[in-house]
């Protein structure tokens, strides 16, 4: 398990997956369903406290009938958005 708050990417990752899940009218259990994971997972995933693999990547996508290419490609955007509001370290 990772606990990756600070991180754009994963940040990106949960919200972006929250944001289709919704769009699509599902819940935690009915995305679980269609991924073949656990309610618990797709939990974990939207709080940024796991890191999908590139087949969990897929499945999910196909849960959610939406192409990968462009799940990641908004993920990255998502994360490139989050980075600009996070204040800069010295």
């Amino acid at each position: 398990m990772v606990t990756s708050d600070s991180d754009p990417l994963i940040n990106a990752l949960a919200k972006v997956l929250r944001r289709h899940r919704h769009a699509a009218g599902l819940s935690q259990e009915d995305l679980a369903f269609r991924a073949g994971r656990s309610m618990r997972y797709i939990s974990l995933l939207e709080s940024c406290r796991h890191q999908p693999t590139l087949q969990t990547l897929k499945r999910l996508c196909d849960g959610l009938e939406i192409s990968l290419g462009s799940f990641v490609t908004e993920i990255e955007a998502e994360a490139k958005r989050i980075e600009r509001q996070s204040p800069k370290s010295s």
